[in-house]
């Protein structure tokens, strides 16, 4: 049977699969679903022994469990190589996340957001997409391999529930675990595509190294007529210290940032200026009349090749209604860096604390607190892995798929290559538009399944190919 013909015989068994893990609310930062996350793992546990994994279990971390789930392929080599695959069998780990970010505000959903609701060719849940919908793609093609006996090679699933703050327990976990989850290469959907007709993959993802800032003054808010122009005002320093991390030019002064930078090679650049992009359309959807950046470089390069640094949040003094003039005697800052692959995150950590104590003002003292960070990402894509990937886009969307970088960060997918020693391919099927994290999360339908068709082609070139 072909995937499209068992995609139709399925359909209503796969979406109320889909739907039974929706309606469980594995919100992972909020204490009151703990029970709810392990309920979820369980559920998980239950839909892989089904898709065909001859063994899945749940397994304890310092935090929220594991599901943990595999298929060994019962081919021997002289099987694989009548059939024209490589003798020696590959093993692909999946990895995915259970759990999901909290809905509020309640009032902005229009429909219950435990309860999957499907409008206009797409289906409306917190979870549709990130991460319940795009590991259920994962899940439906490789039950449509085993299923249909067409699957040549390993497969093993690792899904977690602390994604959505951090995956704290995962390092120790893949630590604690590598031999049981050794690979040749890893498959994640947990990404997007650069639209429903340009279909992308994500070939690198920036760091990502997050201070808080503190800058105390007097010993209490003081009078702004007594003391101003007498003593040093906190948020000044603290602001006058900000303006320094970044020059005219849009470089960033900390002493020796960019000397691990790699240049963007000259081919990849000439992948990005294909990605459809209008700087009219940007500056109009976000009301800005202008970008800024660091010189030389595109809006599309500035945003996911080049590092960049950020205020997150700033506070100090008298905020409430009216007025009331004090100075005040402290001064807070969340700010952040994205870094590229090859700058290490708790070098530039350091490096930024002491180029803000070394900037620091008299009159004032300024602690600067590391918060959390994680190396940058960027996949080769001359590997097997990346061309089978390629070719099960291309099948499926009708088009060779773009390779982008994306902005954000992913710590994980560095600790995997660091612990595990294997590449990770991030084959994401999400779209702009399905909102994740906000209120009405959806997931376009004609999207989810043509990423299982395209994840369902993955295997079968990847196993003659790799």
């Amino acid at each position: 049977m072909d995937i499209q013909s068992y995609i139709c015989a399925h359909r209503e068994r796969f979406m109320e699969e889909w739907s039974s893990l929706i309606r469980i609310p594995s919100v992972s930062c909020q204490p009151e679903h703990k029970a709810d996350m392990l309920r979820c793992a369980e559920r998980w546990k239950e839909l892989l022994l089904a898709a065909g994994c001859q063994k899945a279990e749940v397994l304890p971390s310092k935090g929220n469990p594991f599901v943990y789930a595999e298929y060994k392929c019962q081919m021997s080599n002289v099987q694989c190589q009548m059939s024209n695959v490589n003798s020696q069998i590959p093993t692909v780990l999946v990895y995915a996340h259970y759990d999901v970010m909290p809905v509020e505000p309640l009032e902005q959903w229009k429909s219950d957001p435990w309860e999957p609701s499907i409008r206009d060719g797409r289906l409306y849940a917190r979870g549709a997409d990130d991460d319940k919908g795009q590991a259920m793609i994962q899940a439906k093609a490789f039950e449509y391999m085993v299923q249909t006996g067409q699957l040549r090679c390993n497969v093993k699933f690792i899904f977690e529930g602390e994604e959505e703050i951090g995956s704290p327990s995962l390092e120790a976990f893949l630590e604690d675990h590598k031999e049981m989850l050794k690979a040749d290469i890893i498959l994640v959907s947990d990404t997007s595509m650069i639209g429903k007709d340009t279909p992308s993959l994500t070939t690198g993802l920036r760091g990502l190294a997050y201070w808080q800032i503190e800058v105390d003054g007097p010993n209490r808010d003081l009078h702004s007529g007594h003391f101003g122009g007498a003593v040093k005002n906190p948020v000044n320093a603290l602001c006058e210290m900000i303006a320094k991390v970044v020059d005219q030019d849009g470089r960033i002064t900390i002493p020796g940032f960019y000397d691990d930078v790699l240049p963007i090679p000259e081919a990849e650049r000439a992948m990005i200026a294909q990605i459809p992009f209008s700087q009219e359309a940007y500056n109009k959807a976000i009301d800005v009349d202008d970008v800024f950046g660091e010189a030389g470089y595109s809006t599309l390069e500035r945003n996911s090749c080049r590092p960049s640094f950020d205020v997150c949040g700033i506070w100090g003094g008298y905020t409430g209604e009216g007025s009331k003039t004090v100075l005040p005697s402290k001064a807070f800052s969340k700010v952040s860096c994205r870094l590229v692959a090859n700058q290490d995150h708790e070098k530039i950590s350091k490096a930024f604390v002491e180029y803000m104590q070394s900037i620091a003002p008299k009159g004032v003292r300024v602690t600067v607190t590391p918060m959390h960070g994680g190396q940058g990402y960027v996949c080769p894509i001359d590997i097997p892995a990346y061309k089978a990937a390629e070719h099960g886009f291309e099948v499926a969307f009708g088009k060779r798929p773009l390779a982008a970088r994306r902005g954000g960060s992913i710590p994980i997918i560095a600790a995997f290559e660091q612990i595990l020693g294997c590449k990770t391919i991030l084959m994401g099927f999400g779209l702009e538009q399905n909102a994740i994290h906000s209120p009405n999360e959806s997931m376009d339908l004609e999207v989810w399944e043509k990423g299982i068709i395209a994840v369902s082609e993955f295997y079968k070139n990847y196993s003659e190919h790799h």
